[in-house]
């Protein structure tokens, strides 16, 4: 019985890639979702066209996509594997302007599967650590200008050969002759793509918020004008927390590629099928879906509708499918929003936002999302999502001006919180005025009932505990609640014209 071997392949640089620069305007938009695809695409097609290519069986096959896969090799094919991989990479550093580096590790199958994880790592760690290996004098040669003459090529690629014609395509085809290339269509080697899971086909969300026409994905300026309220689009990630300490904590091969294959198909199958959903169809574009995390970017107020739906899925999903795996890691998600200033703005910068926005909410806490400037745990969301339909609601029926809101966020602002003793009192005294002016502005018999929804709304933005009618003169300065203050910016965002 020969050797077996186990192969490891791992993308970096990927983020830097994405928002490298390159065109500008309208055209930003197909560049960047065709490097999105195409970097999801690599990760499903490199390990299929090595088993393709070496004459193995597809079963051999353990884990793909996220920038990442996993492969049994017989031990005869590791020189093969190995040279058809460093001319992969070569084309991938050409093709992402040095961005990009796909490593790989290798090692026996021999041993439990903790010991031979390390193995891998270790291997891959090794590598990362000296990146100039086998680089040779071309490393030490000076910056060329004229360089950029070929990444306008590779531009061209990923904005034409992918976009919308992956998002159509009903096979992803491959030719050895350029071996980090993938395009829509036959080629030596060819699979179909699917949303769902399958071992002949790719799995792959690709939905597009449609034009006005139907015939090219909808722009962003496009998709900021179909929100609801404030014209602003914007950018949502999602990553799932510990996500690394729970494949680390699995006890065998056949357990890490199952863990790897349900998050994947999670995303890309709930994906797919949220964004067909009537609410979210015309709104919301995905970007990308990998083994455990996603992005899309749209109209703002479907994406913190979508964010919720997510979440809520992923929790059943978790419930049912990790109900036997011991511990919190991985069953938790966090994701940020992050909004575009114009309507004009770049796609890039948005989702370089997004993804600090993001890292600042996983340092913060875990199972919460950053939006519109505060870090929310789920469950605080729902109460933001209750406290700004009361403020819709009374901006609505009671013809309250949108001063309204600025005016409830001016009651009780940070500052007034350390400034000294008679601060709270003036806060108080502005809080007094403030309902005065309400009660005179509406008479008769709705006045009880604006009364009730104002008490329940000052309750919820200040908590029940620290009511206003419980302040004291000279009391500590009551705080507004997280969700209070979300739910005034997602107020104002949707009453906004």
């Amino acid at each position: 019985m020969s050797e077996q071997i186990l192969l490891q392949g791992k993308i970096l640089g990927v983020e830097p890639f994405l928002v490298s620069h390159g065109t500008t305007g309208p055209a930003a938009e197909d560049l960047f979702a065709g490097r999105s695809q195409w970097l999801t695409l690599i990760s499903e097609v490199l390990p299929r066209v090595l088993l393709a290519e070496l004459g193995l069986a597809k079963i051999l096959l353990g884990s793909s996509g996220g920038g990442q896969f996993l492969l049994v090799l017989p031990g005869a094919s590791r020189a093969a594997a190995e040279e058809f991989l460093i001319a992969a990479a070569r084309q991938m550093r050409e093709l992402s302007d040095g961005h990009l580096k796909l490593l790989w590790g290798i090692t026996e199958n021999l041993g439990d599967w903790s010991v031979v994880r390390k193995r891998l790592t270790e291997d891959l760690q090794r590598k990362r650590n000296t990146p100039l290996e086998g680089a040779g004098p071309r490393a030490f040669e000076p910056f060329n200008p004229s360089v950029r003459d070929q990444q306008t090529a590779a531009d061209y690629y990923f904005a034409t050969a992918l976009g919308l014609e992956v998002r159509e395509a009903s096979l992803i085809g491959w030719s050895p002759a350029e071996p980090a290339l993938v395009k829509p269509g036959s080629g030596k080697h060819s699979w179909s793509v699917s949303s769902n899971l399958s071992l002949d086909a790719i799995t792959l969300a690709r939905h597009a918020a449609p034009s006005d026409d139907g015939s090219s994905p909808a722009g962003l300026e496009t998709l900021a004008h179909r929100a609801q309220g404030k014209p602003c689009w914007g950018v949502l990630r999602g990553d799932v927390d510990h996500f690394a300490i729970r494949l680390r904590r699995v006890q065998t091969i056949e357990e890490h590629v199952q863990v790897s294959v349900l998050y994947k198909q999670f995303f890309a199958g709930e994906l797919e099928v949220l964004c067909s959903m009537p609410e979210f169809w015309r709104k919301v574009t995905i970007l990308y879906s990998g083994g455990d995390d996603f992005a899309v970017y749209g109209s703002w107020d479907a994406l913190i509708l979508l964010a919720r739906e997510i979440q809520r899925l992923f929790h059943r999903f978790t419930e049912e499918n990790l109900k036997d795996f011991p511990g919190a890691e991985a069953k938790t998600i966090s994701m940020a929003l992050a909004l575009a200033p114009e309507p004009e703005a770049q796609l890039g910068p948005v989702y370089l936002e997004a993804g600090r926005h993001l890292e600042l909410a996983k340092s913060a806490d875990k199972d919460c999302i950053f939006l519109l400037g505060r870090i929310l745990e789920w469950k605080r969301l729902s109460d933001a999502a209750e406290i700004k339909d009361t403020i819709v609601q009374m901006l609505e029926e009671f013809r309250s001006s949108r001063h309204f809101i600025g005016q409830l966020r001016g009651i009780y602002q940070r500052e007034m919180m350390s400034t000294g003793a008679s601060e709270p009192d003036a806060a108080v005294n502005r809080l007094g005025r403030f309902q005065r002016k309400f009660q005179r502005a509406l008479g008769g018999s709705k006045e009880r009932e604006f009364q009730k929804l104002r008490s329940h709304l000052v309750s919820e933005i200040m908590g029940r505990k620290t009511a206003p009618a419980a302040v004291k003169p000279g009391a500590t300065q009551p705080k507004l609640r997280p969700a209070g203050l979300v739910a005034l910016e997602w107020a104002r965002l949707a009453t906004e014209v």
